[in-house]
């Protein structure tokens, strides 16, 4: 179980590669999903990357272990002059769940978007992912939105 009160929310560091692996992989299996070795490699990359257009990433740690990752990126909108902030990937591993290091990760995205002057942060999930979506209703405002995808 994890305590609040020792979790520190953080960049993303080059050296955190290993522990960030884990985590991303416990994600998407989460989401019965996989993706190739070097998709690991490109996507830690462009983490720690300085592209406006690509990702970064906060993480979870206690103890010199991190306990979550979000990874976020910030675009334009047709109907705002100011960026939008696009939550992408959200994960805490099972033992920590429960204990506000989600909460924390989505603070300290909400805390990059209002320093970068983007107001608006949002972020997709599954309907099935019960558990999530009791914090999600708390912090935020599930809307009618229903996403589509080419085949």
């Amino acid at each position: 179980m994890t305590d609040m009160s020792t979790c520190t929310i953080r960049a993303l560091r080059a050296e955190d590669r290993p522990q960030w692996a884990e985590l991303w992989t416990g994600y998407l299996d989460f989401y019965g999903s996989s993706v190739a070795p070097e998709i690991y490699d490109s996507s830690f990359a462009r983490l720690l990357g300085d592209d406006p257009r690509d990702f970064s990433g906060l993480v979870a740690e206690q103890d010199g272990r991190l306990t979550g990752l979000t990874h976020y990126l910030f675009h334009r909108h047709g109907w705002k002059i100011e960026d939008v902030c696009y939550l992408q990937d959200l994960y805490v591993c099972p033992d920590s769940r429960g204990t506000g290091v989600g909460r924390a990760l989505i603070q300290g995205v909400y805390d990059v978007a209002d320093a970068h002057g983007a107001g608006s942060v949002y972020w997709l999930t599954q309907d099935f992912n019960e558990s999530a979506r009791r914090l999600y209703d708390r912090i935020a405002t599930v809307t009618p939105f229903i996403k589509y995808q080419r085949p």
